[in-house]
């Protein structure tokens, strides 16, 4: 069932409080976009779809999409992602860019809280819900129907508690993410 869990890296901001778009700020060496390429490949996810929009970058390893719409938030470049993954995809996990601190073990548990039946799973660090998340194929519609603005799926996770899988991934990763200088320099 793995092999159905597609990966989809948002990476389409301006990065306005940061000064230049995050896909292309390095860190320890690597660009942002290149790290959550191979934080969803590590995990297990095939194929990788990255959404873009401030910036045009070459990205190896996966297929890019530019969201036309990206100024008005991440809600577009979320719908414009679960457009772009191809029908054989049953499952999707949607990643940052801006979170360089994610394990892949925490994409690989959430691709198992697939297996184990999960049709809606969220990463969870000190007990509190955050990124990533997988979601299944029969939701996509509502998840992007609710992704409107600067949000993502969190509406459709408010909207339906019982279907949520929590996957605790303290051990596996921070999800400090850098919006600023400074959140990249404390990083």
């Amino acid at each position: 069932m793995r092999s159905h869990v597609a990966g989809l890296l948002l990476a389409a901001g301006s990065g306005s409080r940061l000064g230049t778009p995050k896909a292309l700020v390095e860190y320890r060496g690597e660009r942002l976009v290149d790290r959550g390429v191979r934080l969803l490949h590590d995990g297990g996810c095939h194929p990788v779809v990255v959404v873009l929009g401030a910036a045009t970058v070459q990205v190896r390893g996966a297929v890019t999409v530019r969201n036309p719409d990206w100024r008005s938030g991440m809600g577009s470049s979320l719908r414009t992602g679960l457009d772009a993954l191809p029908p054989d995809a049953r499952y999707v996990v949607v990643a940052l860019v801006d979170q360089p601190l994610i394990g892949a073990p925490v994409v690989r548990r959430l691709a198992g809280a697939a297996l184990d039946g999960a049709t809606l799973a969220v990463a969870t660090y000190g007990g509190a819900q955050r990124n990533p998340v997988l979601i299944a194929r029969e939701h996509f519609a509502e998840v992007a129907e609710l992704a409107v603005g600067d949000v993502g799926a969190r509406p459709f996770l408010r909207a339906h508690p019982e279907l949520v899988v929590e996957v605790p991934c303290d051990d596996a990763g921070d999800p400090a993410d850098i919006d600023t200088p400074a959140d990249l320099a404390r990083l």
